[in-house]
């Protein structure tokens, strides 16, 4: 099991982003969570399959259609930090 966090920076609050990547990540049977932070960024941790979570960091580069991804940071993170299925917050 691993575990990832990842800080996308954009245009990604208010463009669906949150729930497209939650739709991913379900998709892809992974736990974590995906938040709007204070800054205009989002943050999403996921925790699964090594595979799994490289692609959504792939998606997570894209974003849905409404969103323009400028950058994406990952981080090193804990399975613990997250709890049954995948939500937005």
């Amino acid at each position: 099991m691993k575990a990832a966090r990842f800080i996308v920076s954009g245009q990604v609050q208010g463009v669906w982003f949150r729930a497209s990547a939650r739709d991913q990540a379900q998709a892809l049977g992974l736990r974590g969570y995906a938040k709007n932070l204070p800054d205009g960024r989002v943050e999403v941790l996921a925790v699964g399959d090594a595979a799994a979570i490289d692609t959504l960091a792939a998606w997570l580069r894209q974003g849905p259609e409404l969103a323009h991804v400028e950058d994406l940071e990952r981080l090193d993170a804990h399975e613990d930090e997250a709890g049954e299925g995948f939500v937005t917050i």
